[in-house]
Order: structure tokens, then sequence, then C-alpha cells
């Protein structure tokens, strides 16, 4: 099949006699495109790019035409970075990535562990195939247990993640209680279940974005009242002044006069609990 430029409009072509055309014609050799050198092609705008720059329209090329189960098996070779650019190239495709076969396929291809997992109680599902999928990258990405993947710590972390996110906040102190009942449910003791929701919790802080609903959210962590709770459903304290720290590191220039004497006032109310590593 013969390579093409996408998008040029013919207007923008360059205009010129008969002679001259037929004179080309006669004077040039055929063109002819190289086969690609590598097996892979890349997808960009509904296009595919072979290595040597040859553009080959995917809805006429063999490649688009192969049946689901082959494409899942190339699709969940190549890197996730690619899979959104994938995803938009046709329909059928974007079927895939909504359906659960793909995601059950990148499962087993990544950790073969996770296929034989069984479903738990608790207030924190576990979701379809994808949700899975994203949990356990995420544990695989931002928590190491001993070289160990823990699903159920992705779980608690999106969960935890996709409720600070909300425009209404609920209490952290109901969330925090939501992650330790979890861990408990799940044959975890309230040491461990203590242990693993500080560690998601600092995660989460530490990987907000920079962003006026962030500024807002940690603002509202760090004014929000203590409630005595029994251990170990109150918050740590390492939590909270991870939250003042990243406020006055990240959002420094944000304050002004008034809010600044009041977050000291917190901070001077709260410096009992300051952990040590704090007041070095």
């Amino acid at each position: 099949m013969k390579g093409r430029e996408p998008n040029v409009a013919k207007d923008n072509l360059p205009t010129h006699s008969k002679k001259e055309t037929e004179g080309e014609a006669a004077s040039s050799p055929p063109r002819q495109s190289k086969p690609a050198s590598h097996p892979w092609l890349r997808v960009k705008a509904g296009y595919f790019f072979a290595e040597d720059g040859v553009v080959v329209d995917s809805m006429d090329h063999a490649f688009g035409k192969l049946p689901d189960h082959l494409l899942i098996e190339i699709f969940v070779r190549l890197p996730t970075s690619d899979w959104v650019h994938v995803s938009c190239v046709r329909k059928q495709w974007a079927a895939l990535f909504r359906g659960e076969c793909l995601w059950q396929t990148a499962i087993v291809r990544r950790w073969l562990f996770a296929a034989r997992a069984k479903r738990w109680p608790g207030p924190i599902p576990q979701g379809l195939s994808r949700r899975r999928y994203e949990a356990l990258y995420v544990c695989e990405h931002f928590f190491t247990f001993d070289g160990e993947i823990n699903e159920l710590v992705g779980h608690a972390y999106l969960f935890l993640k996709e409720q600070l996110e909300l425009s209404t906040l609920p209490p952290s102190g109901i969330l925090h209680g939501t992650i330790i009942d979890q861990f408990i449910a799940c044959g975890n003791s309230r040491d461990k279940a203590y242990e693993l929701a500080s560690e998601i919790w600092l995660a989460v802080v530490d990987n907000l974005e920079e962003n006026k609903h962030t500024f807002l959210l940690l603002k509202h962590l760090a004014q929000e009242g203590d409630v005595f709770l029994p251990y170990p459903y109150f918050r740590p304290s390492k939590v909270q002044w991870r939250v003042f720290e990243k406020l006055f590191t990240d959002f420094r220039d944000c304050f002004n006069h008034s809010s600044i004497l009041m977050l000291d006032q917190i901070l001077e109310r709260k410096s009992p609990m300051v952990p040590a590593f704090y007041e070095e």
C-alpha cells in the first residue's frame, strides 16, 4: 500500500502544468515504500507510522482487521503510556479497552499471582479488572513491602485519592476509619492496619498535584478539628504534619497574613503531637 501524508488539503499542493507532470513521470522512477524494519507500528491520530516514516491508513491496513484476541495480545505488550492513543484509533479498539478481557489479560501478563486473587469483604470493593490493574500498578510503583505487592493497598490508595478529589470532602476521620476497617476485615491486626493506613495517607498527600483544589484541600485538612477516637482510628500525627509541611513548602506564596496567623495558632495548639523529626 502506498504511503500518504494525512490531513493535507488539495489547495495547498503545488500546481504544475500537464507537460511538466508528464515529463517528471517519464524521467523519475516509480517511488517504492520500504517495508517497516520492525513488526510494530506506532499509532498516532488514526494512522500507523512505520519506522521508515511511511504513513499507512489504519482503516485499510490488514492490521486493522485482526480479530479481537490477537489485538489484545498485541496491545498488552505495548507500553501503558501508549494505551490512551491506541484506544482513540478505532471504535473497535476503544471497545476493547472498555471491556474486561483486555484488562484481565494485562493483569495475568504482568502479575500472574493476581489472577488467582479472591474477592474480599469490607467497605472498599475490589472492582472490575481495570480497577484491579490500576490498584496493582499503584502498589507496585508507590509502595514496597519486602518485594510483595498488596493489591488491597492499591485499592485503598485509589479510594482515598478519589474521596479527596470530591468537591464536598467527607471528614478525614471517616475516610481513615474506612481504610482501617477494610484492612481489619481482611485479617490484618490493628497495628498493621494503622501502619498501612498511615503509609497510604502519606503517599496520597505526597502525590497531590499543585493546583487550587489541592491548596484548599490541604488547608481544610489543616484546619480540621481533632476528634477523640480510640486507637487505631485517630489520624496519625505524622500525616497531619505532612499536610502542614506541604502547605508551607508548595503553597507558601498563596497565604495572606491572616491565614498564616491562623495556621500558626493551629500549629501551636497541636505542638505537643509534633513528631521527633520535626523538633530537630
